[in-house]
Formats: structure tokens, sequence, C-alpha cells
């Protein structure tokens, strides 16, 4: 035999090794996930080396918490998680259908299928793919519309009661704000053990009052924010040793009295503090029954300038003269402190509209979560407003399969392979369903195959309950478009990455070469 002919039988053996060894991991992580598809998807326990343990149906979460180390998991792991957060579901979708495409490339690479012909195929399918389900959408008139209901039930896994919050939730902000790019709906969960679930039109502040003498809550509420400490200006230990330096110590306390009281006087009866308050401006505020809550979050504060219309502002703002003062003051129809749970509710802003999810649950486990269905759910809701729904339960997947039939037809040569990897993919989130659900896939996604070309009915699927052929948007079966188009798209990008790799080679640590020549 050749040097050349077994230099190029090594190179080929590299490289399907490097393929096999990605395929492998990509499949670990898809099994992990898989078995929670679907409306009879079951829970995962993810357990650590101290024996903590949750127990979750969240794709997401599981991803994120398993431990990977192969490098093609991670890259796996990693555009699901930008999945999450770019449309807050669909992970388990997209994982799947990547590991299909992968293992589809493999098992006909290993046949001779050469790689640049079968990502050309890749390409061009997962496009056809994507026309055909942004084609297929169907738009929704907006929060209101009665359709909004059955996405969200089928998002939070049937929990009826977290779907009717999140349609709540919706209504109450408005399209516009769903409409905003930069707008989360999801930012408004907040879950709490022991709490009831609601959701209201306001903010909740994770901090209770300064003191106990202050009072529990405002109505009207004139709402100052300090992105800053509430207390005077400091001079330091140097200046202090001087006469003239404690002289301006008390100038600066004085003036900064001066300050709260105007305060008072200009109506604020809420302060919201990033740090911490002066003995002297506790005091005062309290004794003018003023409410103050000290170290606020910063993601807290900006929720409630962003409802009530405030604006932060530093200590030195406190100086100003009344009307400045009134330009960054906001207001809302009530604040109030929950005792109980140590938080302090703004409720009707005269701001931008901002609704508050509560999901509480007995138990720190159950909250966890119910916070995690209640995610998916308020995502979904606001993709679906966003960007319409198509058919669930896979037919959405299997009709864009079946566009592929023709695309294929048109394709010349290898490349055809690549268009196989897929409609492979594409089949799997049916097939997983029906199987989490008692049937045999093979048979299942053969017959709906066969149901949608015979009646060209592209809502047709598997009713999971009873087996049969049924048409998913009858039973309100939907899921919002952008989900599937980011779960596809992010699936042939992770694929055609993977497939693309020629060979595995272990990494020089610079560090170590570093620390050599140091010693050198």
């Amino acid at each position: 035999m050749s040097e050349a002919r077994k230099s190029t039988e090594t190179g080929g053996s590299e490289r399907l090794a490097a393929l096999v060894s990605n395929a492998a991991a990509l499949r670990a992580v898809a099994s992990a996930v898989e078995g929670t598809i679907g409306p009879k998807g079951l829970d995962t326990m993810l357990v650590d080396r101290f024996g903590d343990v949750v127990v979750t149906n969240d794709g997401c979460t599981i991803l994120e918490r398993m431990e990977a180390t192969h490098p093609a998991a991670r890259m796996l792991i990693n555009v699901a998680r930008a999945q999450q957060e770019e449309i807050g579901d669909g992970t388990t979708t997209a994982t799947i259908m990547a590991s299909a495409i992968v293992q589809a490339g493999l098992d006909v690479v290993a046949e001779g299928v050469p790689v640049p012909r079968l990502i050309e195929g890749v390409r061009l399918a997962a496009k056809a793919a994507l026309d055909a389900l942004e084609e297929s959408s169907r738009p929704l008139r907006g929060p209101d519309d009665p359709l909004l209901l059955r996405v969200a039930h089928t998002a939070g896994r049937g929990h009826e009661d977290i779907a009717m919050l999140a349609v709540e939730a919706a209504r109450l902000v408005g399209k516009a704000s769903l409409l905003d790019p930069a707008f989360r709906l999801r930012d408004a969960i907040v879950a709490q053990e022991g709490a009831k679930s609601e959701v209201f039109m306001g903010v909740i502040v994770k901090r209770g009052r300064q003191n106990r003498h202050m009072p529990g809550g405002a109505a009207p509420a004139r709402i100052l924010i300090l992105d800053d400490a509430l207390e005077p200006e400091k001079l330091d230990a140097e200046a202090l040793a001087t006469e003239l330096g404690i002289e301006r110590h008390l100038a600066l306390q004085d003036e900064f009295e001066r300050n709260l009281r105007r305060l008072v006087a200009c109506g604020v009866n809420v302060i919201l503090v990033d740090r911490g308050t002066s003995d002297i401006a506790e005091d005062i505020l309290t004794d003018a029954g003023v409410l103050v809550a000290t170290r606020v979050s910063w993601r807290d504060l900006l929720r409630v300038a962003e409802h009530t219309g405030a604006r932060p502002v530093k200590r030195a703002w406190l100086a100003r003269p009344p009307d400045e003062i009134e330009k960054v003051v906001g207001a809302a129809d009530r604040v109030y402190e929950d005792e109980k749970l140590s938080e302090i509710r703004v409720v009707g802003g005269r701001g931008k509209p901002m609704a508050t999810i509560v999901v509480g649950a007995a138990t720190s486990d159950v909250v966890g979560e119910r916070e995690r269905i209640a995610h998916d759910a308020v995502s979904a809701v606001q993709a679906a407003v966003a960007g319409g729904v198509v058919p669930g339960g896979g037919a959405a997947e299997i009709a864009a399969a079946r566009r592929l039939l023709a695309v294929r037809q048109e394709v010349k040569g290898m490349t055809a392979y690549g268009v196989d990897c897929v409609m492979a993919a594409l089949r799997r989130p049916l097939a997983q369903i029906v199987q989490n659900a008692g049937y045999n896939p093979l048979e299942k996604v053969e017959e709906v195959i066969a149901a949608q070309g015979d009646t060209g009915d592209d809502s047709l699927a598997v009713n999971c309950d009873t087996g049969e052929i049924a048409d998913m948007v009858a039973l309100g079966v939907v899921d919002p478009t952008l989900v599937k188009v980011y779960a596809l798209r992010a699936a042939a990008e992770v694929g055609e990455a993977v497939l693309r790799i020629d060979r595995i080679v272990k990494k020089r640590e610079d560090n170590v070469g570093e620390s050599k020549e140091a010693d050198t």
C-alpha cells in the first residue's frame, strides 16, 4: 500500500472518529431531555455531589445543570441556552433536532458522502423548512385572542392556573409592550414560597421598610428613587482633624437635613435607596411619615422607575429647588408593605404598564418548578403575540418535512443526503412525543405523514390521550411560530458546526508555557 493511500485512509478514519465522538456526545445530551417533551413527558432528577436534588421537566434547566465535559456537548448546551435567552422556550426541541441532524449525517458520511455536500443540503433544507413554518403561521389578534390561553396551557405543561396568570399579565401590559424587542414578560415572574399565586398591575420590591415606626404604605404615593446613599457628604479623617473641617462637616449635615425637609414639603412619601441611610435621615423621615426602603436591588429600582415614571438620581440632586425635584418624582396609586413576605408592592404606576406574576407554592422545591413552568408559559405567550402560532404536537414539523420531499427531488447528487438529515430531524419531535405517550413512534409518524398527505391538512398529529390522528388546532394544541423557527435554526446551526469538525486536537495550555518561561 502506498504512503499516499495510507495517509488518505488515516485522515478519513480520524475524521470519522471525530464525528462519531461528537455525535455520541450530542446524543447523550439529547437523551437527558427527550423524555420530558410532550403532554406525557416525565421529570428528570438532577443530583449534585452534595446530594442536593432538583426534579424538573424543564429542558433548559436540565441542560444548564447537567454535567457535560465533552466540547460538542457544551456547544449544544450553549446554543440551547442562547435560544432560551432569546425566545424563552423550545430548548428541548432544538436539542433533539440538532442531535438527529448529526446522527443522520454520521450515518451517510460513514457510507462515503462528502461532508461539504452534506452541509450544502442541510443549509438548503433548513431554509426551505423555515420558510414552510413561517408560511403556515397564523397571526393572533393580540392579548385578547382566545387561542392565547391554549398557547399558555401547552407551554405551561397543562397547568391551567399558570396559563391564566400568563394571559392576564399579557393583557395588563398590552400588545405594544409585548411587541417591544427589549421587553421580556418573563422578567415579571416572582416565585415565592407560601405566597398566593396572582397577577397585578405593579411591581414588587424585595425589601421591607427600614423600621417598624415608618408607615406601612402610602396612597397615593409620590416616589423618589435614590441611586446612592441617603446620608450627608462625608469628609476624610484628615479634614475632620481641623477646626475648618469640623465646621464644614456641621454645615454639610445642616444642608442635608434641609434637603430632606424640602423633600417632605414636596409631598414625597416613599423613598427607595440603593445603599444605606444615615441615622439622621432615618429619624427625620420616620417622624415625617415617609416609607423608606434601603439597599434595594438595581433591578427593582429600574422596574419601579419605569412603572412610576420616576428617574433615579444621586444625592446631590436633593439640593435642587422643588420644581427640579418634581421632575424626577414618580407616582403610583398605592405603595404598601407585605410584612409576611418582607416586600413592598408598588401598584398602579403612572409610567409604563408593568405586571407582576406571583407564583406561589407550599415548598421551595415546588416553587422552583412552578417558576420554570411559568417562565415557559409567559415566554410562549409573548412569542405568540409577536409572531403568531403553528399547529403543535409535532404537526408543523411534519408538514415542513413533507415540504422537503419536493425540495429533495430538485436537488442533484449527494447534496440530497443533507436534505434527508433535516427531514429526519423534523420527524423527531413527533416521534419523541408519541413515544413518551406510550405509542410506537415509527408507526405513528408514518400515520401522520399519510394523513396530512391525504387530506392536505397540516394541523394533523396524534392525540396523546387516545393515540388517534387529530386536528391539533381543534384540540387547542398550538405553539408559537417564533419558538419553532428559532429551534430549527439553532438545530441546523449546531448540526452544521459539528459536521464541519474534521478532527479533535487537544489544545496547549498557554499558562503552562508561560510558567515554564518564568521559571527559566
